[in-house]
C-alpha cells in the first residue's frame, strides 16, 4: 500500500506543525479501512490497515511529545492494533502455503499410487496428511479467534473516541518553544 502523500509541509515551520499535517494524514489513511476492514475476507484491506497502524505508529512514537497527553496513550493502542493485525496477516500468509503443500503432497501420492488396489499402501505421504490438514484447522481457527478480536478492539476504539481523541490531542501543543 502506498503512503498517502502529505500536503503542505515546511522545512522552516515548526516540528510541531508538520508533524500534526503527517498524523493527520495517517490517522485519516488508518480509519478508511473501516467498514470494509470489518468484512473477514478483505485480506487485502486488513494487510493495508496494519500498514497505515504501522506509519501512523512510527510518526507518534516520534512527533508524540509535541502534543497532548492523549497522544502518547494513542501509540501503544495503534501498537496492540497493529500486532493483531499482523498476526492475523501471518494467518492469511500460511493457510495458501500449507493448502498448496497438501496439494503438493496429494499430487505425488496419486502418481505413486497408480490404479492399483493397493495403489494407496505405496502412497508416500499418506501418514503426513492428518499434520496438514490439522495445521489447516488450527490457522483457520486461529485466525477466526484474531478476527474477532479485532473487530472487538477496534469497537472500542470507537466508543472510546479514538480518531477524535488523537484529533484533539494534535491541536494540544507542548509548551516547548521548537514545536
Amino acid at each position: 500500500m502506498k503512503a498517502r502523500r502529505v500536503k503542505g509541509l515546511d522545512p522552516e515551520a515548526p516540528l510541531g506543525d508538520n508533524a500534526e499535517r503527517i498524523v493527520r494524514v495517517r490517522l485519516d489513511e488508518l480509519t478508511s479501512f473501516m467498514p470494509k476492514a470489518a468484512d473477514s475476507g478483505e485480506i487485502v484491506a486488513l494487510h493495508d490497515m496494519r500498514i497505515a497502524a504501522k506509519r501512523l505508529r512510527y510518526v507518534l512514537e516520534v512527533t508524540g511529545d509535541c502534543f497532548g497527553p492523549y497522544a502518547a496513550g494513542a501509540v501503544k493502542m495503534v501498537k496492540d492494533l497493529q500486532d493483531l493485525l499482523g498476526e492475523i496477516h501471518d494467518c492469511d500468509v500460511q493457510l495458501p502455503e500449507v493448502s498448496a503443500f497438501l496439494e503438493e503432497l496429494v499430487a505425488e501420492d496419486v502418481e505413486a499410487a497408480g490404479a492399483t488396489p493397493k495403489g494407496l499402501a505405496k502412497a508416500p505421504n499418506r501418514r503426513t496428511y492428518a499434520g496438514l490438514v490439522a495445521l489447516h484447522v488450527h490457522l483457520r481457527a486461529r485466525r477466526r479467534a484474531l478476527f474477532e478480536q479485532f473487530l472487538e478492539l477496534w469497537l472500542d476504539f470507537e466508543r472510546k473516541g479514538f480518531a477524535a481523541r488523537l484529533a484533539f490531542a494534535l491541536s494540544e501543543r507542548s509548551q516547548s518553544p521548537e514545536t
